[in-house]
């Protein structure tokens, strides 16, 4: 798989990575009305398989957080990773510190606690980048203090038990003035960059531009729509595309099938075209689930294709959660 450098850490990764939120969940329930509810009947061997399809399909980043799966996401990632040393060792994993199951907590205390539960769980004893995890709502200069969660991360990182430190806001306008501090050298983007969705091109591009923040992008196939395209009575957890979008992405659902190309490698791969944005993380809940997203990621996509694309690529506002 193509892999890019990512920003100012070095780090070298594939264009598509596994994002871990919903991994190992059998059957959506489209009833639920929180993520808690979503990841209730998440099961752990269903997970492993997963992880493993994905690093077996060439993904070598897998994204998680303390909070996915209610803890559950890190476990089975650490057992994947102990059950398949030869995939492990080519394999670079990322978490989040400051929101867990029992809420929020962003001091100094509440990080370094975050982060070694975090490493006990997925058998490492480094992690190369660890984000400071939604922080909405919290005055940014705790945040950032020596005494807050920054500190203790700079901490881990003077001690080398993190690489790099980033920073992913499920909601955009949090996340753009951390980037735009300089102070992290990545940043995972959480609706706010896709097809549909143009809002970082305003002030996160230029942000991370101006100090090499490397980009890895959340939620690239719009919760499914940007994968399949637009199918009646569809599920979008907490989306609701309106008839004029879905109708939208049908056109370019059609441009691709006249190229005989799959609507997710599009969606995947016109993502990481910008040169700040050196990957995608989209979710997969089963193993062909990850298995497509790793192989999307190959397709060879002619320029000819992109050309006639770009009259089709507009912002939606309703793409957009803040």
């Amino acid at each position: 798989m193509r892999t890019k450098i990512l920003g100012r850490t070095g780090l070298d990764v594939t264009i598509v990575g596994l994002g871990t939120a919903f991994t190992g969940i059998p059957v959506l329930n489209p009833n639920a009305a929180s993520y808690e509810e979503i990841i209730a009947n998440m099961d752990e061997d269903l997970g492993v398989q997963t992880v493993h399809a994905a690093l077996g399909a060439g993904c070598t980043l897998i994204d998680t957080a303390a909070l996915y799966g209610g803890g559950l996401a890190e476990r089975i990632i650490g057992r994947a990773l102990r059950e398949r040393p030869e995939l492990a060792q080519r394999c670079i994993v990322t978490t989040k510190a400051g929101r867990t199951v029992d809420g929020y907590d962003y001091s100094y205390d509440g990080i370094m606690r975050s982060v070694e539960n975090s490493l006990q769980q997925l058998g490492l004893t480094r992690l190369e980048v660890v984000y400071i995890h939604d922080a909405m709502d919290v005055p940014m200069e705790v945040v950032m203090a020596q005494d807050g969660a920054l500190g203790a991360l700079r901490k881990l990182q003077d001690q080398g038990v993190v690489g790099h430190i980033g920073t992913a806001a499920d909601f955009p306008a949090t996340n753009t003035p951390y980037i735009e501090t300089g102070e992290f050298d990545v940043a995972v983007l959480s609706r706010a960059w896709s097809m549909l969705n143009l809002l970082a091109a305003d002030r996160i591009l230029p942000a991370a531009e101006k100090h090499d923040v490397g980009l890895v992008i959340a939620m690239p196939l719009e919760r499914g729509l940007l994968a399949t395209g637009p199918i009646p009575g569809a599920y979008y957890f907490d989306r609701n595309y309106s008839p004029e979008v879905q109708a939208h992405v049908g056109r370019i659902k059609a441009l691709c099938q006249d190229y005989h190309l799959p609507l997710v490698a599009v969606s995947l791969q016109w993502c990481v075209r910008h040169p700040q944005i050196a990957a995608t993380i989209p979710g997969a809940r089963l193993p062909e689930e990850a298995i497509e997203n790793a192989r999307a990621a190959q397709v060879e996509i002619p320029e000819t294709f992109w050309t006639d694309l770009e009259p089709l690529i507009q912002h939606w506002e309703e793409g957009v959660h803040r």
